[in-house]
C-alpha cells in the first residue's frame, strides 16, 4: 500500500506528492522552493542546492528517517557549470557512505528560475 507523507512543505498545484512510502521505502522529490510560500529561492546554485536538500531532509524526516537513510539521489541541473557549486553544498549534507547518485543536465526545469531538482530514495524503519 502506498502512503502519502506530509512533509510540511506547501503543496503546489501540480498533481505531485513530494514524498510517498511503501513498506520501508520512501521516494522523495525536492526543488529549491521556500517550504512556506512555495516561491523559488533567490540566489545561485549554492542557495538553491541548500534549499533543495533541506526540503529533502524535511520530507525524509516526516517519513521517519534522516538524510543518512537516503540510498539514491538523482540530480537534475540546467547548466553543467553548476555541478561544482552543487557538489560543494551536497558534501555538506551527505557523508560517507554517500548515496548512489546520477547527475543529469537538462534543457530546462518546469519552474521559472529553478536551477536544480532532486529525486531520492530512502529506506526507513
Amino acid at each position: 500500500m502506498i502512503e502519502r507523507i506530509d512533509s510540511g512543505i506547501v503543496a503546489g498545484s501540480s498533481p505531485v506528492n513530494d514524498a510517498i512510502k511503501a513498506g520501508n521505502q520512501v521516494w522523495l522529490v525536492a526543488i529549491a522552493e521556500d517550504p512556506v510560500s512555495g516561491e523559488i529561492v533567490a540566489g545561485g546554485i549554492e542557495a538553491q542546492t541548500r534549499r533543495t536538500i533541506e526540503n529533502l531532509q524535511m520530507a525524509v524526516n516526516a517519513a521517519g528517517g534522516t538524510l543518512a537513510n537516503i540510498v539514491q539521489v538523482q540530480v537534475f541541473l540546467i547548466d553543467s557549470a553548476d555541478a561544482k557549486g552543487m557538489n560543494a553544498i551536497y558534501a555538506e549534507y551527505f557523508k560517507q557512505p554517500y548515496p548512489v547518485r546520477a547527475t543529469v543536465v537538462v534543457k530546462e526545469l518546469l519552474a521559472k528560475g529553478l536551477r536544480v531538482e532532486m529525486l531520492a530514495t530512502a529506506v526507513v524503519g
